[in-house]
This record gives structure tokens, C-alpha cells and sequence, in this order.
């Protein structure tokens, strides 16, 4: 395995409630690679996302994350792998009873920070980084959809994670707003973070071409699929 590999997975069987869900899952990501998941409602998109950030136990086969094998993964490992991984939901998650910088802050604190400049320099670091520099003040409630998505993706790089997994991250917003989330994923893989990106929206493809792996009929396919 190459030193730059962030997702190894070989021969992987994955389960949902003992029902075998995708078999012999094999592919690979390297740091800074983009890659969308693609598959129909219930082809195992979503089983396969919680695999990767320790949810779902690994049946059968290799399958290593960010340098934490999943197959030996311990309970009390968990925490330490999801620091490594940012995660992006599509219904954004935060918690509306506080500000922005209070959602970031309690991530922080969540995760080991102590340092209380270190955490105020890296909460205007990552709003910074995802162009809400002023806004952390602000309520969630007082945001727009692409801007409380944009906070969302900002709280998944508090930690510098080696990869972001994203769950339809476009799916509540409008076009033009999506196309500006996906700009700002493109740009933060550029800086060598490694992105897997579920989605529906096949319309993204034409925009952002970039690599796939579709779920279908309980296996996983691998390629590059470019749109013109």
C-alpha cells in the first residue's frame, strides 16, 4: 500500500442487520483524490459511508482508513479514527441553540483542544477557509442553506482531517448554491485532503468531472467518468 493512501479496501464484505449488503468492495483513494459515490436509494451508499468512519463492523476482507485498520478497529478507537475524517451531512447538524463559533468550539473542545487561543485561531482559520470569516457570531437560523453548509464543511476541517466523507451535501440547496459548495470541496481536495462525496445529482458530473464508484446490484464499480 502506498504511503499516500488514505481508503484501502480489498475483497470487503459489508452487512446491514445480517443482510449482506455489497460484496468483495475493492478500491483504493490517495490524499487530494475527489471521488463521487453514486448508486440508487438502497444500493449501499450509505452502509458503505458508515464503514469508513467505524459505524459498521468490517465482515470480511482488508479494509484500512486514514491508517486505522477497520477489520482490528477497537471501540475506544473509534474517537481517534473520526478525528482523522472529516464528515459532512446533508441535513448540516448543527446545533441551532448556539452560535457558529460555539458550534466549532464545542468540536474542538470535544476533541482534545485545551488551548483556548489555539481553538480561536483555528475556528477563524477554517471560517476563513470556507469564506464565513465574519459570520461566526451569527445563529445557525440566521444563515442561509449554503452558508449553514458551509459551517458544516468548515466544523469537518477543524481537526485537518486526511478525509472528508460528504452525504449528499448538496441535496437541500438550490443549483447555483451547490455549484459554489462544490467549488469549495474541489478547492480543500486540492490541499491534499482526500474527498468521497455521495450524491443523486448526476447534473454535478458535467460541472465537476471527476472520478466514481457506482453501488449497484450488491458490488461496487470503479472509474473515471468524464462529461463534456
Amino acid at each position: 500500500m502506498e504511503e499516500n493512501t488514505v481508503i484501502n479496501l480489498q475483497g470487503v464484505k459489508l452487512y446491514q442487520r445480517n443482510m449482506l449488503v455489497l460484496s468483495d468492495v475493492t478500491f483504493c483513494m490517495s490524499q487530494g483524490q475527489f471521488v463521487y459515490l453514486v448508486g440508487k436509494t438502497g444500493t449501499g451508499k450509505s452502509t458503505l459511508l458508515q464503514t469508513l468512519y467505524g459505524e459498521i463492523p468490517v465482515a470480511a476482507g482488508e479494509a484500512s482508513v486514514a491508517g486505522y485498520d477497520l477489520q482490528n478497529l477497537q471501540r475506544k478507537d473509534i474517537p481517534f479514527l473520526r478525528r482523522k475524517l472529516g464528515i459532512v451531512f446533508q441535513d448540516f447538524q448543527l446545533l441551532h441553540d448556539r452560535s457558529v463559533n460555539d458550534n466549532l468550539y464545542f468540536v474542538l473542545k470535544a476533541t482534545g483542544w485545551k488551548d483556548k487561543k489555539l481553538i480561536s485561531e483555528r475556528m477563524e482559520q477554517v471560517l476563513d477557509m470556507v469564506g464565513l470569516k465574519t459570520k461566526g457570531f451569527k445563529m445557525p437560523h440566521e444563515l442561509s442553506g449554503g452558508e449553514q453548509q458551509r459551517v458544516v464543511i468548515a466544523r469537518a476541517l477543524l481537526n485537518d482531517p486526511e478525509l472528508i466523507l460528504a452525504d449528499e451535501p448538496t441535496g437541500n440547496l438550490d443549483p447555483e448554491t451547490s455549484e459554489g459548495i462544490m467549488r469549495l470541496l474541489f478547492e480543500i481536495s486540492k490541499t491534499g485532503t482526500a474527498i468521497l462525496m455521495a450524491t443523486h445529482d448526476y447534473s454535478l458530473f458535467r460541472k465537476f468531472p471527476s472520478n466514481i464508484i457506482k453501488c449497484e446490484d450488491g458490488k461496487v464499480n470503479t472509474g473515471e467518468y468524464m462529461f463534456y
